[in-house]
């Protein structure tokens, strides 16, 4: 009992127990929040069984903060021959007949299996954190070679394809803001920065004249040009700004009349509830929150003992920022509509479970940063 009462008081001395306090603070909102939508019936899809669901995910996910913990990432980090192909294979399964595409959303990017659904991609971006981190920090010193940045271009190009091909080009972006992320914290040489900053354009240009972009995207993105002139396009964005503006410097409260309907407020747009319910007081508070957490990973980038561990880290910072980025950014109107959800607020139970999963591998890098740290191991000799 003593020994196990030490090896407590270790991890939470080695912990970054103000990223987890931060974390959990925001699935409390989640859980608050989803109550309120709930218990109030402004969403249909949202029920009791939704917040129910929140609050086991966020439990799981707690857990398996806890147990990433206990693994040394410098050993399962070499582990992706087995974690990377089955989560390709996961994402894989969306285009048989197991695929499915969730009411409202424009792929079909789930799979279900009787009542069990499942985001596959979720998985696959911690795949591509960990093994890109493998292959980056493996090969940095030969990364400015040609043929090797060719292949570190390839590893990142098979998840980008893939969730491209489902549809989910909001996911898309967030492997290619992981992508960037870690490649712009190694020792990239500046040509290929520049090759970059003329490549990103061209690609764009093509995606939008070849026909690769649906034109549904496009209608989304030029009406950002032009506001006003589809009301249908926009109104999903547009009560959402209502919802917003509704809730004042303080907020209308968490129950009672007169709250403005946003479809998917219980997911994509949940911020928009939060300002109507907290008001700005509320919304900026969440903010800050979320801000924090993508400053604490940085640090622990920074602090990091080796290589590896830096790139986790800048890795989920780029996955979390861009989530936030995204989605709050179209919350707010200055982003075109995609499937985004909030990090550990948005109701759903693989992200919630992948992003705790992502905070206890950034844990990990700290438990593991030095000889002292590695809490289930050893003494602290």
């Amino acid at each position: 009992m003593k020994r196990f009462l030490e090896k407590v008081q270790r991890y939470l001395r080695t912990s970054d127990m103000a990223l987890l306090a931060a974390v959990l603070a925001c699935s409390v909102i989640s859980a608050v929040m989803l109550y309120s939508i709930a218990a109030n019936e402004l969403v249909d899809l949202c029920t009791m069984s939704t917040f129910r669901t929140q609050i086991a995910a966020s439990l799981l996910g707690l857990t398996a903060v806890i147990v990433l913990s206990i693994f040394d990432y410098n050993k399962f980090i070499r582990m992706w021959w087995l974690y990377a192909p089955i989560a390709i294979g996961l994402t894989l399964l969306t285009f048989t007949p197991l695929g499915y595409k969730r009411e409202g959303a424009d792929d079909t990017s789930w799979i279900s299996i009787g009542n069990f659904f499942m985001q596959p991609s979720e998985v696959l971006k911690l795949a591509f954190v960990l093994s890109f981190a493998y292959h980056l920090a493996r090969d940095e010193e030969h990364m400015n070679r040609f043929w090797h940045m060719v292949l570190l271009c390839l590893h990142a190009a098979v998840p980008i394809g893939i969730v491209a091909l489902q549809g989910d080009y909001g996911t898309a972006i967030v492997f290619a803001f992981i992508f960037m992320a870690e490649l712009l914290s190694s020792r990239i040489a500046m040509r290929y920065i520049l090759a970059a900053a003329i490549a990103i354009p061209t690609a764009c240009f093509v995606a939008w004249t070849s026909g690769l972009l649906q034109s549904t995207h496009k209608e989304r993105i030029l009406i950002l040009l032009h506001p006003g002139t589809d009301p249908n396009l926009e109104y999903q964005q547009d009560r959402s700004l209502s919802a917003m503006a509704a809730g004042g410097i303080f907020g209308k409260g968490l129950s009672g009349d007169g709250y403005v309907f946003v479809p998917e407020m219980h997911n994509d747009f949940i911020y928009s509830y939060i300002g109507q319910a907290w008001g700005i007081v509320g919304s900026l508070l969440v903010l800050v929150l979320l801000v924090f957490i993508c400053l604490r990973i940085l640090v622990s980038s920074m602090t990091s003992q080796n290589m590896q561990g830096k790139f986790i880290c800048v890795g989920i910072f780029g996955m979390i920022f861009a989530h936030c980025f995204m989605n709050i950014g179209m919350v707010l109107k200055v982003m075109p509509v995609i499937g985004i959800p909030l990090p550990f607020l948005s109701a759903g139970g693989t992200a919630v479970v992948c992003m705790y999963t992502a905070i206890g591998l950034v844990n990990s890098t700290r438990c593991h940063n030095i000889r002292k740290a590695r809490i289930f191991y050893g003494s602290d000799d």
